[in-house]
């Protein structure tokens, strides 16, 4: 969903949208009973929306949950990313969340959170440097509202601090290995040579984005050696003694943890991206470290957390099981059970900011995209109310229940448009516990 490899995929099969038969009504015979009109959907579902600008009945709908992964339904929209900011802002507040994750490198994230915690450097500069490649769909001035306000609530609340950070693995930067060289450097420094040695050819040099394309073009075997060396590096560390003293093995624990990152990364990129079996393989490794990454944060910090992301990872149903043969949301249902809550994003009509793939060399655009057909999911929910609403899909009437099971076209836009699978079929209510419906979108404000 957020990797340059989507290049190398692009003309990999995708799943088709459902094909709705039409079938026309006969007349009953004369004198025969007439059935009853089924149960008109939009009212139904009226009755357990909620508007956005009300979020206290969210509290009982998330309850005790330590993980709520909300979606989005294209990767670069404003009123996605607002709503997240909303509905943290409130969980902060009312239930004593702390972390807020992203689907960004986890090395992105460690820089992020030292701002918000401390405020030193340039937050617009940080995000500059790190939101490039696919993450440039980040750089906007929505999560820069967000960030700002993260760290506003830090200096208010010294008590009660927030933080940031990114679970996934399209990059890491250089920070990640000097955190874990400079730990070697204390602990073990009869071991520093070798990890620079295993650490050579990984660690990045120059921009993000150069190094993400220039990754994926070295050949096969060479991003499987680098793999290796990453993972020896991984294997080293964690056969050595945390050392002793206060807080000598949570420090060892974060050490391991950003060695693991480091190797996550390297293991990505040694698939092989030229077939569709090497592609649906390092997808389905993806969606699993990105979900291992926050249930490490979270067992470790005892943090409760927001997860942004693309419906396409938070959900439990993949649309597309040949390209993701299994979701993040899927994985996180399996390790925190109730413990994790599943929020789909959904719109009618408007914009959002993508990779043109009908452009030489992909600039980033803004899109316009008008209301999908009356077989479609948003078509019905628009008519639910004329702002944003979200619902519980666990708790509806019977008759809501049996409209939500049926699988709908719905909108499913990531990091490029067009694309052949940007409208598929979903039932929603086995793919998501909650949806946060926007009858209208609007593209996020890019930063430069």
């Amino acid at each position: 969903m957020n990797l340059s490899l989507r290049r190398r995929s692009r003309r990999l099969p995708l799943v088709g949208l459902l094909l709705a038969a039409c079938l026309g009504s006969l007349a009953p015979a004369a004198g025969a009973a007439t059935a009853p009109p089924a149960p008109d959907p939009v009212r139904e579902l009226a009755r357990s929306a909620r508007p956005l600008t009300d979020l206290r009945p969210l509290d009982r709908m998330i309850g005790s949950a330590k993980v709520v992964g909300i979606g989005e339904a294209t990767h670069s929209s404003a009123e996605f990313f607002e709503a997240k900011h909303q509905v943290f802002e409130h969980l902060v507040e009312s239930k004593g969340f702390t972390t807020f994750a992203l689907e960004a490198p986890w090395s992105t994230g460690l820089l992020v959170d030292e701002w918000v915690r401390t405020g030193k450097g340039d937050i617009r500069a940080i995000m500059r440097d790190e939101f490039q490649e696919s993450y440039r769909l980040w750089n906007t001035e929505e999560y820069l509202d967000l960030f700002l306000w993260m760290r506003e609530h830090n200096r208010l609340h010294p008590g009660h601090q927030v933080h940031f950070m990114g679970n996934d693995l399209g990059y890491a930067g250089p920070n990640l290995f000097d955190a874990v060289t400079s730990y070697v450097a204390r602990v073990h420094p009869a071991l520093l040579p070798r990890f620079r040695e295993l650490y050579r050819d990984s660690r990045p040099t120059g921009e993000v984005e150069a190094w993400m394309k220039g990754y994926m073009e070295k050949p096969h075997a060479e991003r499987q050696r680098m793999a290796g060396d990453v993972n020896r590096a991984l294997a080293l560390l964690e056969r050595q003694s945390p050392g002793k003293g206060p807080g000598a093995r949570e420090a060892h624990l974060w050490a391991v943890q950003h060695a693991r990152a480091i190797a996550q990364v390297g293991t990505e990129y040694a698939h092989e991206f030229t077939t569709p079996e090497g592609v649906a393989a390092a997808m389905l490794y993806r969606d699993r470290t990105m979900a291992e990454n926050t249930v490490w944060w979270q067992r470790r910090t005892g943090d409760r957390m927001v997860l942004s992301a693309h419906n396409g990872h938070v959900g439990y149903e993949t649309s597309n099981p040949d390209q993701y043969p299994r979701l993040q949301g899927a994985f996180l249902r399996d390790a925190l059970g109730r413990d994790y809550v599943s929020v789909g994003a959904s719109f009618g009509q408007g914009s959002f900011n993508a990779h043109d793939t009908g452009a030489p060399g992909e600039p980033l655009r803004t899109f316009t995209v008008a209301p999908l057909g009356p077989d479609s999911s948003s078509h019905t929910l628009d008519r639910v109310a004329s702002g944003p609403f979200y619902l519980d899909l666990r708790r509806t009437t019977p008759a809501a229940r049996d409209w939500l099971a049926v699988p709908r076209p719905t909108r499913h836009i990531g990091t490029v448009f067009p694309w052949p699978g940007d409208t598929v079929p979903v039932r929603l209510s086995t793919a998501y516990d909650l949806l946060i419906h926007f009858p209208r979108i609007s593209a996020a404000r890019l930063l430069h």
